[in-house]
């Protein structure tokens, strides 16, 4: 459970003249981070998804609480390479700078299948749709703090990504749908979810001006739970003594890494539950960092031609 004494209300500072990115901002815990920030004056929050009705909603919500920050949505499809090109190429047209982006969407223990550009699906939902985003942006970020400004990633990970398969990332077969891994959808889930820990270590160590923190959110009541079969939801109850955060509360974490001071916040750490670093919480594969620098090398390769 998350330390709930963190109030996003009280403490999120002024957020004045930051622009913020958010992917998955059309529901879940994405959403929720949106109306949290949007509360603290931010300048500018993007929302990105696939659902443009889902966007308005919220943006229609956030906008009849009074907040005055400026909302647009960047649709974007992250199983679709050349989607995230188009929107990351949409923002970029928009913007100067960016001081927040927050890698929020995900899917989970999806059935097999790969992605328009033929990945495993949740590999290359997780991983690679996020990291083609974060090479198009890091640009932004890093004018943003040569600028003197403060410029972070935040990308969600989970307590799921121990679930990975022996030597953490089959490299060789992930344009299969991996039918060889048991049980498979939580296999491949721990998989992306342990190469979104390791690619964000490796931006800390690569882009030591950039913030970069990987977060878990906690085990929260989201669609992601709530679309499983009876026995995977039935099965995340119970190991969870049936306390499931609620959506607002599930984005606490990753509002805290996005706007807490600093010098409060370490690049490339991992923090669970909020404001924690819980390195302790992790094997020796996620604090590999020769797998780190393979899979950067190997997702470089895979999106050069984008």
């Amino acid at each position: 459970m998350p330390d709930l004494n963190f109030n996003p209300q009280n403490d999120i500072p002024d957020l004045t003249g930051k622009t913020i990115f958010i992917t998955g901002g059309t529901n879940g815990l994405g959403a929720q981070s949106a109306i949290h920030l949007s509360k603290h004056n931010a300048a500018h929050i993007y929302i990105s998804g696939r659902n443009v009705q889902s966007a308005e909603k919220i943006i229609n919500q956030i906008r009849a609480s009074g907040s005055k920050t400026e909302l647009t949505i960047i649709q974007c499809d992250l199983a679709s390479l050349q989607s995230v090109k188009e929107a990351a190429e949409k923002f970029t047209s928009q913007t100067t700078r960016l001081d927040i982006l927050m890698c929020n969407a995900g899917i989970m223990a999806s059935p097999p299948g790969l992605t328009v550009d033929g990945y495993e699906v949740q590999f290359g939902t997780n991983h690679l749709g996020h990291t083609l985003l974060i090479r198009k942006f890091l640009p932004l970020l890093e004018n943003t703090a040569k600028g003197g400004g403060d410029a972070r990633i935040i990308i969600l990970t989970s307590q799921g990504l121990l679930l990975h398969p022996s030597g953490g990332v089959g490299f060789d077969d992930l344009k299969t749908v991996q039918s060889h891994l048991f049980p498979g959808p939580w296999r491949r889930y721990g998989q992306s979810k342990l190469a979104n820990l390791l690619y964000a270590r490796e931006l800390a160590r690569r882009y030591p001006g950039i913030l970069s923190v990987p977060v878990h959110p906690g085990v929260v009541a989201t669609d992601l739970v709530g679309k499983q079969g009876f026995f995977d939801r039935a099965l995340i109850y119970v190991t969870n003594a049936g306390k499931l955060l609620k959506p607002e509360e599930g984005a606490y974490n990753q509002c805290w890494a996005a706007t807490a001071a600093r010098g409060d916040v370490k690049s490339g750490k991992y923090y669970e539950p909020v404001g924690r670093q819980n390195e302790d919480r992790l094997d020796k594969t996620a604090k590999d960092d020769q797998l780190a620098g393979q899979l950067w090398d190997w997702t470089e390769k895979v999106l050069e031609k984008f």
